[in-house]
C-alpha cells in the first residue's frame, strides 16, 4: 500500500524478487481465506473490503516490528543511533537550536535528522514512522494517533522598520488593533505559527486583516518588512535585537491570544533512552515519567502547562 500497489517497487524496498512478493501475498490470502487486493490481470489496483479491514492491523504490526528493532538496538548499541525530529520552520529555526546544542554535548554518538514541514506534514511524518518526535504549534493535538504534549506558551510581536508610526503609538500606550488594521500586513500562512489567533482577533473586532503577503517562516516576513511592503506579525521568539538591527519590535500579547508549542509522538511508538533525554532537554517539565504516563493515557491532548 505504501508503494502504491507497485510490486516491483515493493520488491526493491524488501530486497527480494517480484515473484517472491506475489507468492507471499497469495499465501497470506490463502491463510486468511479472503482476497485482500483487487487485481487487473497480474497488477494490484486496490484493496478489497476485507483488505480495508485488514490494513490497520497490518500497519500496527509494521509499527510493532519497528519498535522491536529499536528495543534490540537499545541494548546492542547503548547511547548510539539516530533520532529523527520533524518541526515547522519557526520551531527548527528559533526554538530548537539551544536544545540541539545541549543534547549533542551529552550525546555525541547520536545522529540527529531534522525534517521541516507544515504542521500537517509534521503529523504525517510521525504517523508514517519517518520521524520520532514532532514539534509544531498547531494541528498536532488534532490527531487521535498522536500524543501531543504541551511545551511552552508564546506570543506574537509586531515588526516594523525604525521610525515607523506604530512605534510612536506604542510609546504613547499599547498599540490597538484598529491602529494595526490601518497598515498592510505581512504574516504567516494559514495554519502556521498561531495564524488562527491573529485571524480570530481581527474577526472578533469586526476589522479587516489587510494581508499583502504571507509566508511560512519569520525570516521571509522580516525581509519584506525591511523592504517596506508592510507591517509584520511574527512569533516573539523570531525577533532578536542584536540580529535584527534594521527592524523594531512591538509587544502584541495584548492583541492576540497566546499560543502553545506542542511536542508529539506517535501513540504506541517505542522511544529509545536518548529520545526521552532530547524531549527533556527541549522542554524540561517533560521528563521520562511524564512522557510515559502520557503515552499510556487514553487522551493526553488535553494536558496543559
Amino acid at each position: 500500500m505504501r508503494q502504491g500497489f507497485n510490486l516491483t517497487e515493493v520488491a526493491r524496498v524488501l530486497h527480494t524478487s517480484q515473484p517472491g512478493v506475489s507468492r507471499q501475498i497469495r499465501e497470506l490470502e490463502d491463510e486468511l481465506g479472503v482476497e485482500i487486493f483487487v487485481r487487473a490481470g497480474k497488477r494490484l489496483t486496490g484493496l478489497t473490503p476485507p483488505g480495508e479491514t485488514v490494513l490497520p492491523i497490518v500497519e500496527r504490526l509494521l509499527h510493532e516490528s519497528d519498535n522491536l528493532k529499536r528495543a534490540g538496538e537499545d541494548f546492542a548499541r547503548q547511547g548510539r543511533g539516530k533520532l529523527s525530529i520533524a518541526a515547522t520552520h519557526s520551531q527548527a529555526r528559533y526554538a530548537l537550536p539551544t536544545a540541539v546544542r545541549d543534547f549533542r554535548e551529552t550525546h555525541p554518538d547520536v545522529t540527529l535528522h531534522m525534517h521541516q514541514g507544515t504542521p500537517q506534514q509534521v503529523a504525517k511524518m510521525l504517523l508514517d514512522g519517518d520521524a520520532d518526535i514532532g514539534i509544531a504549534t498547531e494541528a498536532l493535538a488534532q490527531y487521535d494517533d498522536l500524543v501531543a504534549l504541551p511545551c511552552y506558551r508564546w506570543t506574537h510581536s509586531i515588526i516594523v522598520p525604525p521610525g515607523h508610526a506604530l512605534l510612536d503609538a506604542a510609546r504613547d500606550g499599547q498599540v490597538t488593533l484598529e491602529q494595526l488594521a490601518a497598515w498592510p500586513i505581512i504574516t504567516y500562512e494559514a495554519g502556521y505559527t498561531g495564524r488562527a489567533h491573529i485571524d480570530d482577533a481581527f474577526d472578533r473586532a469586526g476589522l479587516t486583516l489587510n494581508l499583502v503577503l504571507t509566508a511560512m517562516d519569520a525570516d521571509v516576513i522580516k525581509t519584506y518588512v525591511e523592504l517596506g511592503l508592510g507591517v509584520g506579525i511574527v512569533a516573539a521568539i523570531a525577533y532578536d535585537d542584536e540580529r535584527d538591527t534594521h527592524l523594531a519590535a512591538i509587544d502584541a500579547r495584548h492583541l492576540f491570544a497566546p499560543n502553545m508549542t506542542r511536542l508529539a509522538i506517535r501513540r504506541g511508538a517505542y522511544l529509545r533512552d536518548y529520545a526521552y533525554e532530547f524531549i527533556r532537554t527541549f522542554a524540561s517539565p517533560l521528563n521520562r515519567e511524564v512522557v510515559e504516563q502520557a503515552l499510556s493515557a487514553p487522551d493526553s491532548a488535553s494536558l496543559e502547562i
